[in-house]
């Protein structure tokens, strides 16, 4: 199997980035079209476990946009073939001191596109430095 194909690893980094940007800027829209559209989508959230698209797109309409920027940190994508991925990033956001946020996406090439099929989103301590 291929692993970091640099042409995939590229439209992968390019599907996360517009995902990072459209969470931090509310654009529900594209958060929206960012995951696969499909009973069997889970995100795993800090406070709510949802089970398909219907779920996720409802948890974005209603979340407030305040305090959703943040840094992100240690950020690794794996690409696996040519249409399966797996992104991992650590963030910190200022409304959460002294935490540190994980954040996984099983991402895959459907009908032509990047989405994400899976999700999970946790809140931890942060370690001592």
């Amino acid at each position: 199997m291929d692993i970091d194909l640099p042409d995939v690893f590229a439209e992968v980094r390019a599907a996360f980035d517009r995902y990072e940007e459209a969470l931090v800027t509310n654009d529900v829209a594209t958060l929206d079209t960012t995951f696969r559209d499909d009973p069997r989508t889970i995100r795993y959230g800090g406070g709510e476990n949802l089970y398909g698209f219907s779920e996720i797109a409802a948890f974005r309409a209603a979340r407030s946009p305040a305090g959703l920027m943040r840094s992100l940190s240690k950020t690794v994508i794996t690409t696996y073939g040519r249409d399966f991925a797996v992104a991992s990033t650590l963030f910190h956001r200022d409304s959460a001191p002294g935490k540190v946020g994980r954040q996984m996406q099983t991402w895959a090439r459907v009908d032509g596109r990047w989405q994400v099929v899976a999700a999970h989103v946790s809140l931890i301590d942060a370690p001592p430095p």
